[in-house]
């Protein structure tokens, strides 16, 4: 009789050490996010960031200009360029009026004095170095860097420590998307592609027209811009701000101003059809909350102020810490929006409360065609000041941050690479 064979019996799992399953070396536990100063571009980047898991594993370094005087005019240039240029502009002021008796330190090409603020400026020998020293203990670090002036350095990092790092640029890079691991960009900035944008400009104009191809396997389109705003933020803002706004009358209408744009130009006019609205739909509205934004201009918020500052109804945001922002984002019933910023309104569309967007007639090229997207999905209505803030309407809640996690995980599964647990 031939002997059966039995199964043998499982083992006791151990704990085998993460280094022996391709675990350090594959396991992504650390962050490095590359911001440019700008609130939109760096709430997305730590907004990925933070759905990731990392919120409390990342490191935010920015790249700086130099500020003041002609250096405003003069954003257009590469970063590392304006930081030279400012610098030989400086020694040339300094021999004219010290006649050489003081020097300056010549600014590296991504750090340096240049009469910059830093925070942690953006070094990306630093940043390499550190990938790499710390890569057999640590494992691989995930970088993510947002805006134009992020990308020289967030490619420099990927093309000197590419084992080490995962690198992903969110909004569209224009030129060599190859030198990143991932692109996450909305669907408008492929716009100049298409037949409508190419028939507002020039035949000879389109050879310089960006970007040139259509997103390849490694570009992640969204509808709009990436933030932090999920269910458990809301949650814990509603719980954070609950003092302040349960016992406001209702309902909560939230007011966010921005400022005028290359494609989405406005002033004082806009500011007096504003109010006038606000004023034909305060007989259904409890309460309603305007915030202004560093984008702001004056005659803009002056008009505002002029008109609605004295209603018992209004309360205008003196810009004073703390900021209400999330507060208005978890208690609001409705919101009223400028056309001009695709952040703020990607955010308050992330709610699937009702959203009013104010002068998108006047936006132009792919900020058109933004407004043109949400319109169709039914994520947003003009405010037109015929409105009844009291009666309710709702959408699917617009999620890009929860598919750009999604995307993340994929990317990083093929290159052999997991998220931790």
């Amino acid at each position: 009789m031939r002997p059966i064979q039995l199964p043998e019996p499982p083992s006791p799992k151990l704990g085998t050490p993460e280094i022996f399953e391709g675990g350090v070396y594959g396991v992504v536990r650390r962050a490095v996010v590359i911001g440019n100063g700008f609130p939109g571009s760096e709430n997305q980047s730590i907004g990925l960031v933070r759905a990731l898991g990392l919120a409390d594993k990342h490191v935010l370094y920015r790249v700086t200009r130099p500020k003041g005087g002609m250096n405003e005019w003069l954003h257009w240039l590469p970063v590392s360029l304006h930081k030279k240029l400012d610098y030989i502009i400086r020694q040339i002021c300094v021999l004219l009026i010290y006649r050489g008796q003081k020097t300056l330190p010549l600014p590296t090409e991504n750090g340096g004095s240049a009469g910059l603020k830093c925070v942690l400026e953006a070094d990306v020998q630093q940043i390499v170095t550190m990938a790499r020293q710390t890569f057999e203990k640590d494992g691989p670090i995930l970088v993510v860097a947002s805006g134009r002036d992020t990308i020289s350095v967030a490619s420099s990092i990927k093309q000197l420590a590419s084992d080490n790092v995962f690198v992903v640029q969110i909004q569209h890079p224009r030129l060599h998307l190859n030198r990143f691991d991932l692109v996450i960009t909305p669907k408008h900035d492929y716009y100049p592609l298409t037949r409508e944008a190419q028939k507002q400009v020039p035949q000879f104009i389109h050879r310089w027209l960006t970007p040139r191809e259509p997103p390849d396997r490694h570009v992640v389109l969204t509808t709009g811009a990436l933030h932090q705003i999920d269910a458990t933020a809301l949650r814990n803002a509603a719980s954070a701000w609950r003092d302040e706004f349960a016992t406001l009358p209702k309902p909560i209408l939230v007011v966010n101003i921005g400022g005028p744009t290359g494609n989405c130009r406005y002033g004082a006019d806009l500011a007096k059809q504003l109010t006038t609205n606000l004023h034909s739909v305060l007989a259904s509205c409890g309460s309603i909350r305007i915030c202004f934004s560093n984008r702001t201009p004056e005659k803009v918020s002056n008009v505002i102020t002029k008109e609605l500052g004295d209603n018992p109804k209004v309360y205008i945001w003196d810009g004073q810490e703390p900021n209400p922002h999330m507060g208005h984002l978890a208690w609001a019933d409705a919101f009223v929006v400028t056309a001009d910023s695709v952040s703020m309104i990607s955010e308050v569309c992330s709610t699937g409360k009702p959203a009013y967007i104010m002068g998108a007639e006047r936006c132009t090229w792919k900020l058109s065609e933004f407004h043109k997207s949400l319109k169709e999905r039914g994520v947003v209505r003009p405010f037109t000041g015929s409105e009844n803030i009291s009666e309710s309407w709702s959408y699917p809640p617009l999620n890009d941050t929860a598919e750009a996690v999604s995307r993340v995980h994929k990317a990083l599964a093929e290159r052999g690479w997991r998220l931790r647990p």
